[in-house]
């Protein structure tokens, strides 16, 4: 893989880690902040944004075994809470639409464990990991990079 090109506008950027900030604050929980981008990133395939969000997650506290295990969250017994497999699901669904729409039951199971506020900013945090994992992947950005 060679990278295509590593300018990002400065508007665009900002923009971008603007919302990104404001989606991880208000969620309030800075570790399922973590997961949740990883596990986007991993189905999207963005190694830059594994590489850094990995990163980040290990350096707040999170384990090697979680992160390596996210990928099989669903087979991972107690491994995550009730409340972080709900987001797991919710961002699987939202992150692959060409199944369709997301579906009721993993919206319902997400609005059983966050309040409205809440359940907001992790749509739109799942939302913007998308759009960054699309402007990573599409021009190619390596892990480590520095795209802006």
């Amino acid at each position: 893989m060679t990278a295509r090109t590593t300018y990002l506008d400065q508007g665009v950027g900002a923009a971008m880690s603007a919302l990104s900030a404001a989606a991880k604050q208000g969620l309030g929980d800075p570790a399922l902040a973590e997961l949740v981008m990883i596990r986007a990133s991993q189905i999207n395939a963005c190694a830059f944004c594994l590489d850094m969000h990995a990163e980040i997650a290990l350096k707040n506290g999170e384990s090697a075994r979680r992160i390596a295990l996210l990928n099989a969250w669903e087979e991972a017994g107690d491994l995550f809470t009730a409340r972080e497999r709900a987001a797991l699901a919710l961002t699987e669904a939202v992150t692959v639409l060409t199944d369709g729409f997301v579906p009721d039951e993993v919206y319902e199971e997400a609005a059983a464990h966050f309040d409205e506020a809440h359940l907001a900013h992790l749509i739109g945090l799942i939302t913007v990991i998308n759009g960054w994992n699309r402007l990573m992947v599409s021009r190619r950005v390596e892990p480590g990079a520095r795209p802006w």
